[in-house]
This record gives structure tokens, sequence and C-alpha cells, in this order.
């Protein structure tokens, strides 16, 4: 585990089952909102599973072939397995701003410029959440998913990005609720990149997405 001045970079080469994180993230925000832990930005993969949203609807879940899990974060089904890397950004809100919006679009950009450093355009597009590009065939997909949660003002949940997961898997629901656009990978569009490679170029890119909090903390505003 990597450490800065105030947050914990954990990296995971194994895969941990979705209710184990999800216990986890549940100890470590409460430990932040009391000041007995540190900042962690948590980065692992999960055997396949899916996850239901606040938002989830019964009938975008097509079929349940793999465990489905209430994640209690924002947003609607989603599909997390070996190949996807995913991001828990656990942040004590109360002194990076305290606007919701504001982290989640940091998170967007962040994910972006990470992308960006492989040679990857992609873009967020407003009501619709999480991260797109341009597939092979030409169409939008998404590459990305984002879904937070916010308690006592320490966040939970992140994001994830598909770098070669089986895309198969994400047929057995409506990826975000979201049935017109398709979902797309690294590996997909030619580009082998392992779990390490995305994690330094992601923690290469952080500084950015934290000053982009500090700019909010400091102004009250998502504005660069």
């Amino acid at each position: 585990m990597q450490t800065t001045d105030v947050i914990d970079w954990r990296r995971e080469e194994g895969q941990v089952p979705y209710r184990e994180a999800l216990a986890e993230m549940e100890r470590r925000n409460a430990a932040i909102a009391t000041g007995d832990a540190r900042e962690l930005v948590w980065l692992l993969e999960h055997p396949p599973v899916y996850t239901a949203g606040t938002s989830a609807a019964s009938d975008e879940l097509l079929d349940p072939r793999f465990e489905v899990v209430e994640a209690g974060r924002g947003g609607r089904y989603t599909y997390h397995g070996p190949g996807q890397r995913v991001g828990y950004v656990l942040l004590d809100l109360t002194k990076r701003g305290k606007d919701v919006r504001c982290f989640v679009h940091g998170i967007e950009q962040w994910v972006i410029a990470t992308l960006a450093l492989f040679g990857v355009k992609s873009w967020a597009v407003d009501g619709r959440v999480g991260i797109w590009t341009t597939d092979i065939d030409g169409r939008e997909a998404k590459i990305g998913a984002i879904g937070v949660r916010v308690r006592r003002w320490v966040t939970m949940h992140g994001f994830s990005v598909n770098l070669d997961p089986d895309l198969s898997h994400f047929t057995g629901i409506v990826p975000c609720g979201i049935e017109e656009f398709g979902v797309t990978s690294l590996a997909r569009l030619g580009l082998d990149i392992s779990p390490q490679q995305w994690d330094e170029a992601l923690i290469a890119e952080a500084p950015g997405f934290l000053e982009h909090l500090a700019r909010v903390s400091g102004r009250n505003s998502c504005e660069a």
C-alpha cells in the first residue's frame, strides 16, 4: 500500500469478492468520518457480480447468471468482473468542498485524463452517467462506469474501467439503465493494458483530480 500526506493508495493483485469489499468500505467510511483512519483510494478487481444501485429497476436485470448484490450506491445495474479495474474512492468531503456533483465531475475528468495517456479519447455526457468513447464500429460506447455514495460526508464506491473483461457478461443487465449504447474495452480497441499499467497511469493523473477538489473547496464552485 502506498501513502501520500493524507491518502492511502491500496492496490490489489488478486480478486476481492464484492461483498467483502463492500463491508470493508463501510468500515473505512465510518473510521474516516470519525478521524480514526486516513482517506483511501482502493484499486482492485472482483469475481463476476451484478450490483444494483438505488435506482435499479427489476426489468433491467435480464439474466441473473451471477450473484446480484444491492450496493447502496447511486445508479442502476452494473457488472463487475475480471479484466475490469475498479477504483473505490473514500474521501472526506468536509475537507474537499462538500459538493457531490463536483466530486463526480472530478472522477470523470480523472478517468478521461488517464485514458488519454493510452491514446484513447473519451468524454462524459450530461444526463448519461459514465465514460464514453468511440467503439471499433464507429458508434459511441461505454468504457467506464461511475457510481458513488456519500455517508457522513465521506465518499464510497467510485468508478470502473474496462481493460479486458468478457463483454458478453454485460448482456445479463441493461448497463446503467442505458439500452441504446454498447459497452467496449481497451482490449476491444486494440490496447493490451495490464492492471499495473492502468494503476500507475491513474496514480500519475491523481494530482489533477485532487487539485480539482481543492479548487472546489476554495471557491465553492466546479468551475476550473
